[in-house]
């Protein structure tokens, strides 16, 4: 497994052996005098080993050790210690700040062999498990902020859960249910991935998160696992490209497949407080949202049924909007189950009925 590993030792003999036997076992080696220089070295270019000595001057082996593990992206870099100091004292300082093992000198080259392999493949394992996880985040969170979440994450990469301010949204597909009770599976699966290509592409686009997929519909919130200012306004934006551009392209689609059935869509925003964060075990995670919040934008959703427009917002994501648009218009009060209160509801003038 050939790799990049960087030495620091102020012995120049030690550095010369330790560069002719890596370097014929196929590695690219990068070597300083000091502890200092160790560290530039490593900032310049990251490296998949560290050899350190202990006893070094500028800046010893333990001070670089406590640096390289404090450095955001290096705390999973294996460190091996190569060291004359024989004190147990020393020994233990550096494996509990992070070292990954220690081999006195002279050392034994089979044993720092098979030391440096080990550290490798538990490096591997771990860049592995985190592009897997990248990708799995890069599916409902949009490809900017996903280096954000995963530097956030702890080591076993389940975001705790935090209560935030945002916009909760729900989705329904009106008379797909018609449309899959005629056609073969294939074909029905084939349509639900087309349309959610074009409305997963539309909440990332505007900064959304995507949550779930419920059906033929799907929850998304703005100003999760990041607050955002502007989560109304992005929500908003977000409903409006999907009736007004994504949905008439997906019926567009369906008219020259041959399928004569056309669909609409009903999209329920409500803003305030709700409770985000990852669940499930370290082989599986779910990023999930819940609270009032959420429950009430699931019911609103399901009123555009019967109620205004396609499109219906709460007054509190109405008060939200940072830049207030001329085209709502204000739909009436109405009960919401499971809600003591009643709820304003707000429509988009002049959009189609749901």
């Amino acid at each position: 497994m050939p790799a990049t590993i960087l030495i620091a030792d102020d012995d120049g003999i030690s550095r010369k052996l330790l560069r002719r036997l890596l370097e014929q076992e196929g590695h690219t080696v990068r070597a300083a005098a000091h502890g200092r220089e160790a560290l530039e070295l490593f900032a310049e270019e990251a490296s998949d080993v560290v050899l350190l000595d202990i006893v070094m001057p500028e800046l010893d082996g333990i001070s670089v050790l406590e640096e390289l593990k404090a450095t955001p992206g290096a705390e999973h870099v294996p460190v091996i210690m190569i060291s004359a100091v024989d004190e147990t004292e020393s020994v233990v300082r550096c494996i509990e700040i992070g070292a990954d093992d220690y081999l006195p000198k002279p050392f034994n080259p089979v044993i720092l062999r098979a030391r440096i392999n080990a550290g490798l493949a538990k490096k591997r394992l771990h860049d592995l498990e985190r592009a897997h996880v990248h990708d799995v985040f890069s599916r409902f969170l949009p490809e900017h902020v996903v280096d954000d979440v995963l530097a956030r994450a702890d080591d076993d990469l389940r975001l705790g859960g935090v209560q935030t301010t945002g916009t909760v949204m729900f989705t329904d597909l009106r008379g797909f249910t018609a449309f899959s009770e005629q056609r073969s599976p294939e074909l029905v699966i084939e349509a639900l991935n087309r349309y959610f290509d074009e409305t997963s592409d539309a909440i990332l686009e505007h900064g959304g998160t995507l949550v779930a997929y419920r059906g033929d519909g799907f929850l998304a919130v703005y100003g999760a696992p990041f607050e955002i200012e502007d989560h109304a306004d992005r929500a908003l934006a977000t409903a409006r490209d999907m009736l007004d551009v994504r949905l008439p392209r997906f019926n567009a689609w369906l008219r020259e497949s041959g399928f004569g059935e056309l669909v609409r869509m009903g999209i329920g925003l409500n803003s305030g407080p709700f409770m985000s964060g990852n669940v499930g075990s370290l082989r599986r995670l779910e990023y999930t949202v819940h609270g009032d919040t959420v429950n009430t934008a699931s019911r609103i959703e399901g009123m555009t049924k019967t109620v205004g427009g396609p499109i219906l917002l709460s007054e509190t994501t109405r008060e939200a909007l940072l830049r207030q648009p001329d085209d709502l218009e204000h739909v009436g009060e109405f009960e919401v189950r499971g809600r003591d209160s009643t709820v304003s509801l707000w429509t988009v003038n002049g959009t189609p009925p749901p």
